[in-house]
């Protein structure tokens, strides 16, 4: 008689590996690298664009990012009222094409570590044994001159992924699984996406990864660290607050306010998968 049930692996280790976002994640709190970027080359298209224009298709490859701030309903209005035309797909990979040196010339000025990630870094590899993997929006000649500037912070992952070495980024897994081969980690559960943005959050969700989102440093919020300090307490808490609700709605399991609090919610999924449970 054939058995009613079958038998089926169960992972019950630990976290092998976390796989970081860079800017609103490890750098650039607020996120104003790419920010600062686009608002200067749609300024010279005549075009100005607002920080909240460019922060809502945040997370995903820079040429998808510029076209779909082509598409938002007003820059469509004011790039139409100023050229007498609606923007195209050439003329949104026209804006991309000087991307590259537009941000590199903006980089090292947006750059800067967020507080206490190197030490955070430290005490997952060293206190859980994890690998640090990273995934970003950047292409590769722009991680060529940030690696540098992340390293002499202290920051230096195990692993580097951009969105130009892989077929589709964020919000695909591409980018988290070429990370698991080059950790040399598997299964997908066994791994933690670390993101600030919805597309990054929603990629780790189709990777088969537990997700953290990070909310107080990140793009939904957009303060560096030194204005936060500064800010009215009830104003900052009731922004990350609705970064939080953000990045639940897009699905995360977790949500933090920065990447320093992350060693115990890795013990808290570890304790889950011993259970046998998934992400």
């Amino acid at each position: 008689m054939a058995q009613e049930f079958r038998n089926v692996p169960v992972y019950r280790g630990g976290v092998k590996a976390c796989v970081f976002d860079w800017a609103g994640t490890v750098c650039d709190a607020g996120v104003f690298a790419p920010v600062l970027t686009f608002q200067k080359l749609f300024e010279e298209e005549g075009v100005p664009i607002t920080s909240a224009e460019v922060r809502a298709p945040m997370g995903v490859h820079k040429r998808l990012h510029i076209q779909r701030i082509c598409q938002l309903p007003m820059v469509k209005k004011r790039w139409t009222d100023k050229k007498g035309s609606a923007p195209t797909n050439e003329d949104a990979e026209r804006i991309y094409s000087k991307s590259l040196t537009a941000t590199l010339d903006l980089l090292p000025a947006n750059s800067k570590m967020i507080k206490g990630v190197p030490e955070t870094m430290n005490k997952l590899r060293k206190d859980l044994g994890i690998k640090i993997g990273s995934s970003t929006g950047y292409t590769s000649e722009i991680m060529a001159k940030l690696k540098p500037l992340a390293a002499a912070e202290g920051y230096v992952p195990d692993s580097y992924v951009t969105s130009d070495e892989v077929q589709s980024g964020r919000p695909g897994p591409a980018m988290i699984y070429l990370n698991m081969v080059r950790l040399d980690v598997y299964p997908a559960q066994a791994v933690v996406k670390v993101d600030d943005t919805t597309s990054g959050i929603t990629a780790g969700l189709n990777a088969g990864c537990w997700t953290v989102g990070i909310a107080k440093t990140g793009n939904y919020v957009g303060m560096t660290e030194a204005d936060m300090d500064k800010a009215d307490k009830k104003e900052l808490a009731a922004k990350v607050d609705n970064a939080k609700e953000i990045l639940y709605q897009a699905g995360a399991h977790f949500v933090i306010e920065t990447t320093r609090d992350l060693p115990p919610i890795v013990e808290e999924i570890n304790k889950r998968m011993s259970l046998g449970l998934r992400p």
